[in-house]
């Protein structure tokens, strides 16, 4: 496990996207510091953050996009395959070459308040705080858009349908505002979100039958609960597109809140989707 780590780490370190991920993230948290703190002589080194958060967005599919696709492209994933390690040993040794690659950026960001504490009042624990969560945060992108890549042979789509599952990550309390908060069109909402979970169960199994009888147990399950009490749908798919926002649970700690519910949300996604890319690659060995 060690040998991989260190194999994807090199490359990481050493090679282009390493470098543009660590170098861009950098140069933006310096941008918006001078501009924030700096220029405008404001003491609270979370909103920086808060704003280099959407960053995140661009940079994190520059370094995902290669974790498997790559492998699978240049059928060296069989290499894997064979080795005398579990496939969740091998993905979680490339999950955390890459986390330690964002480990980067974040070390040289705790460095910001120090600075910042001579020219003023700073609350170190709410601006340590905040480097955490953007850290988690990052690394529950990572994990998600490792996923995501080890669905496809190809870096590109890999990239693109990672920031474009960002983009929908970011606008999802948007998109959830403009869904009617009646219990009709949140029980839509819910049957539609339940095929959507069969055609996830579908692209990780490649099993149709399995795949279509879980979606439609899950679609029988929301009629049978909307038939039986209806009002509890009412405004309720809101509620549930909102714990979705991953960007959004960064808001506390730009308002100087440290919100331990935060990390431990971020942690269940990195946890979850790291299981997801397993099972993703468990099903590859055997097809």
């Amino acid at each position: 496990m060690s040998a991989i780590y260190k194999r994807e780490l090199r490359s990481y370190l050493f090679g282009v996207t390493g470098a543009i991920f660590v170098s861009f993230l950098l140069v933006m948290i310096g941008v918006f510091s001078t501009a924030i703190n700096f220029s405008q002589r404001y003491p609270s080194f979370e909103i920086v953050l808060s704003s280099v958060r959407l960053v995140l967005l661009l940079v994190v599919p520059i370094i995902t996009m290669r974790s498997f696709s790559e492998e699978r492209h240049a059928k060296t994933d069989q290499l894997l395959y064979s080795l005398p390690l579990s496939l969740s040993r091998i993905v979680i040794a490339k999950y955390l070459a890459m986390v330690t690659v964002l480990a980067v950026p974040c070390g040289v960001a705790c460095l910001y308040p120090v600075i910042l504490s001579f020219y003023g009042t700073i609350n170190f624990a709410s601006a340590y705080g905040a480097i955490l969560g953007f850290f988690l945060l990052g690394c529950a992108l990572i994990a998600i858009g490792m996923f995501l890549s080890s669905l496809t042979e190809s870096q590109v789509i890999a990239a693109l349908l990672t920031f474009g599952a960002f983009f929908l990550i970011y606008l999802v309390n948007g998109l959830a505002g403009l869904i009617p908060a009646t219990a009709g069109a949140s029980a839509i909402a819910y049957m539609l979100c339940a095929a959507a979970v069969g055609g996830i169960l579908y692209a990780l199994t490649k099993n149709a039958t399995v795949s279509a009888a879980v979606g439609g147990i899950l679609v029988l399950v929301v009629v049978g609960a909307y038939l039986i009490d209806s009002t509890a749908f009412a405004g309720s798919i809101q509620k549930v597109f909102s714990s979705l926002a991953l960007f959004d649970r960064f808001s506390d700690f730009s308002n100087g809140i440290v919100d331990l519910t935060a990390y431990v949300y971020y942690l269940s996604v990195s946890a979850l989707f790291t299981v997801f890319t397993v099972q993703s690659m468990e099903k590859k060995r055997w097809a």
